[in-house]
Order: structure tokens, then sequence, then C-alpha cells
């Protein structure tokens, strides 16, 4: 069991944009140190780990390509080296693009794939194996596994394979205390999903909502806090974070 008499410890990927960046914002702000990946945007993991430490939480920031084993072990060391040990691995890092079936592209449909599949199946292999007690992994999958919007096709399939991944991984993970938990966001005004949508569409989303509204980026937060903190009996699920989207 971990020392609770220290800060818990996070890795949040992709947590330099995005979801991400209000994921570790919350998670500093109960009191996590927290590691901050980056794929290619360093300067901006930077200045968010300086706004973190200027508050005075803990945060550094590391990087690496999601999909590689050794840019990830290499990523695990430094956290492990900074703070002691990990509790938590939110894995918000991916890919989206989209397009009528018939019409993908098959090196755009590869490339997604090697992200959100074997960037998840990476990030979580280590996780598995280096998480401490009492720990948790959170995956990211989409509301669109449900919504089944047209154009979605390649990037439903590979969030579909995260959710395998997660609910066989915890159960997988029997005897080890640690929870295993994937969140399914709706639509989300981040770079992300507004990229190359016209305001109709992006309206036309919104509206799709009970709630009428995008959600924001800090409501997806919201579910990964409850994940990563209080929520010790909630194990192998998919929690849909969406204001009621069908």
């Amino acid at each position: 069991m971990s020392d609770t008499t220290s800060p818990r410890v996070a890795l949040v990927t992709g947590g330099s944009g995005g979801i991400g960046h209000a994921v570790v914002e919350r998670l500093a702000r109960d009191g996590f140190a927290v590691a901050v990946h980056y794929a290619g945007n360093k300067d901006r993991a930077d200045d968010l780990v300086e706004a973190i430490t200027a508050d005075g939480g803990r945060a550094i920031a590391v990087g690496g390509d999601v999909a590689d084993e050794q840019d990830m072990a290499a990523a695990f060391d430094a956290v492990e080296a900074a703070f002691g040990g990990i509790d938590v691995l939110v894995n918000t890092a991916g890919m989206m693009r989209l397009g009528p079936l018939v019409e993908l592209d098959l090196d755009l449909l590869d490339r997604m794939h090697r992200t959100n599949i074997r960037g998840t199946f990476v990030v979580d292999q280590l996780a598995a194996r280096r998480l401490r007690s009492g720990g948790a992994i959170i995956n990211f999958s989409t509301s669109v596994t449900r919504a089944q919007f047209p154009n979605y096709g390649a990037y439903v399939a590979s969030k579909a394979a995260v959710e395998a991944i997660t609910l066989i991984l915890a159960r997988e993970l029997r005897g080890r205390d640690i929870t295993v938990n994937a969140v399914a966001p709706g639509p989300t005004a981040t770079p992300l999903f507004l990229d190359g949508k016209d305001e109709a569409t992006i309206d036309h989303l919104a509206k799709a909502v009970p709630l009428e509204r995008l959600g924001r980026p800090e409501d997806i937060a919201e579910s990964v806090a409850f994940l990563a903190g209080p929520a010790r009996w909630v194990n192998g699920q998919v929690l849909f974070t969406n204001g009621g989207l069908a």
C-alpha cells in the first residue's frame, strides 16, 4: 500500500491540451502530484507545470509517443524518480479523424489506431505493472460508441477497442486493488472536437444533448477526479459523461 502521508501521484497522457489539461488542473487541486505528458507540445506542458508549481503544487512534464513502449517506459521511470511511485494513470491522449468509411484514407486509419489502440495498450500495460496498490487506470472512450454518428466509424472502432481493453484489464487485475475504468465524453468543446466542423454542425451536436450545450473540459475532469479518488467500488465500467446524449 502506498504511503498515505504522501500525495497521490497521477500520470496524465495528453495532459498538455484539451481535456487532459483540465484533468491535470483538477487533480492538482485535489492534491495530486501530477506528471503532464506531451507528445509534441512541450512548451504548453511546461507552462502548465509552471502554473501548478507556482500555486504550491507538485508537477513535472514528461514527453514521448504513447504507442512507443520505450518512450513510455522512460516517462514512467521519470515520474517514479520524481515522486516515488505512481497511483493513477489517466490516458487522455488520442487522435480523432472523421470521414465516411468508403472514403477514409487507410494511412490515416493506421495512424489513428496506432495512437488510440496501441497507445492505450502500451500505457495500460506499463500501468498494470507499476501502479501501487489502491491505484486507478482511467482510459478514454467516446459516447459515439452508442450515438453512432455517421463519419465516426474509424474513430469509434478505435474507442470500442479501448473499452474492450479497459473491461478485460479490470478483471485481469483481480487481487491488486487497482480499478480500471473508462470515461466516454459526449460532444466537448476542445480543439480535437471542434477542428474541421462548421458552426451549423457544432450547434446541431450541442442541441442533440438534453442540456443543450457542449460539454466543457472541466465537466469531463469531474468524472476523472471521481474515478481517481473516491470511486473505489466503481471498477470495469464505462462512465458516459455526456449530458444525457442517447
